[in-house]
């Protein structure tokens, strides 16, 4: 088995705005490392979902995106969480643990 997992469906936009909120501002690469980073190395963001969703929530304007340089000299969108980001964090943060709380009770022992 290995020691890495999938993000589950439709929360990796709450991760990207959760890690976005907490770092201010963050190149596309950046934010697959620290969100794998706090997940301990549990979560993989994969390349093909993290920039389609990147774009989605630009298009949202839940985040922004500004050209510049990484430290490595090469070119990058940094990205930002916006005021619009912030209250979808909330109420996306909100239904995650409301779902997450009642999956809880159906698996308990009884």
């Amino acid at each position: 088995m290995s020691a890495t997992s999938p993000i589950p469906p439709g929360t990796l936009d709450m991760l990207i705005l959760t890690t976005l909120a907490r770092a201010k501002t963050l190149h596309g690469f950046a934010i697959a490392e620290r969100i794998e980073q706090l997940a301990e190395d549990v979560l993989r963001v994969e390349e093909g979902s993290l920039y389609p969703a990147l774009q989605r929530l630009l298009l949202e304007g839940w985040i922004a995106g500004d050209w510049g340089r990484t430290a490595e000299n090469r070119r990058a969108r940094y990205y930002q969480i916006t005021a619009a980001g912030r209250r979808q964090l909330e109420r996306e943060v909100s239904s995650y643990r409301r779902v997450t709380a009642a999956i809880e009770r159906v698996i308990q022992p009884a």
